[in-house]
């Protein structure tokens, strides 16, 4: 089996602790397992992490991604359109580690992809391929348990989301229920980059932190440097995707597209670090 120095929650809980020592938020950039090809995924997560990212959510393509804005969508279609499975993102994982990558990976998918895999196989498969959790945006708290057993005994982290919307007894479930860190979501609606971040996000932060220590990580429309710099001080990590993958779909050509998303994320890392 090949795994990370440390691995699941406690690699997790190492990163968290290195950045509070630092003083700063996490940067955890998402990127699409096959897009704009299998190789070039796995390229261009690399030059992420050599860049300075600090984790990474690894996004598992699904047909009816319906958290997702038509960045993701695209992506992932055609992710979907490359042949890349379940099974080839738990290899991409294994790759990875193998050629020396050693920031958290947290697997991305909707439930039906890994309801069809079988949960407990799942995350069986996860550990051993060397990722750290599981990020499940369809799966409410109250059917956390189709995971979390699992997850406990691996060590795996099983990461719940949270809207603008939430309710206090809604963040109290996921308080129970969440482990690793608890996935903010920024903006009400679908991924997608935004030109500002919503006024409420400060209340908002303040509502969850009350119900729990569990590290909070902030997603959805971050996409500048200035957001980095509005938000790096209120969470503990914060997510870009949409952004990152336009920048590539903006491009003439992989070569190009992959300058452009390296640009994009050194200017992210910059803010984060100013």
């Amino acid at each position: 089996m090949t795994t990370t120095p440390t691995q699941g929650l406690t690699a997790l809980h190492d990163l968290f602790a290195r950045t509070h020592a630092d003083h700063r938020a996490a940067f955890m950039p998402y990127w699409s397992i096959g897009y704009p090809t299998y190789d070039d995924s796995l390229q261009m997560i690399e030059k992420l992490a050599a860049l300075g990212a600090d984790a990474f959510e690894i996004g598992v393509p699904f047909s009816d991604p319906i958290a997702d804005g038509r960045v993701v969508q695209a992506t992932t279609q055609k992710a979907l359109e490359n042949g890349v499975t379940v099974a080839k993102c738990l290899e991409a994982v294994r790759t990875l580690r193998s050629r020396g990558l050693t920031q958290p990976m947290m697997l991305m998918s909707y439930l039906n992809p890994l309801l069809a895999y079988g949960p407990e196989r799942f995350v069986l498969a996860a550990k051993d391929a060397g990722a750290d959790g599981l990020i499940v945006p369809d799966l409410p708290p109250e059917e956390a348990h189709l995971f979390a057993a699992a997850c406990e005994e691996t060590g795996l982290a099983l990461v719940s989301f949270l809207a603008l919307t939430s309710r206090p007894q809604r963040i109290l479930d996921v308080a129970q229920v969440a482990t690793g860190f608890i996935y903010m979501v920024a903006q009400v609606g679908i991924t997608g980059a935004r030109e500002s971040l919503s006024d409420e996000l400060p209340d908002f932060i303040a509502r969850v932190r009350e119900a729990t220590t569990t590290p909070l990580v902030l997603g959805v429309g971050i996409s500048k440097p200035a957001h980095v710099t509005q938000i790096k001080q209120q969470v503990d990590g914060f997510i870009v995707g949409s952004g990152l993958l336009l920048a590539m779909q903006s491009a003439a050509d992989t070569d190009t597209g992959m300058a452009d998303v390296s640009t994009l994320a050194a200017s992210l890392i910059a803010a984060l670090h100013a």
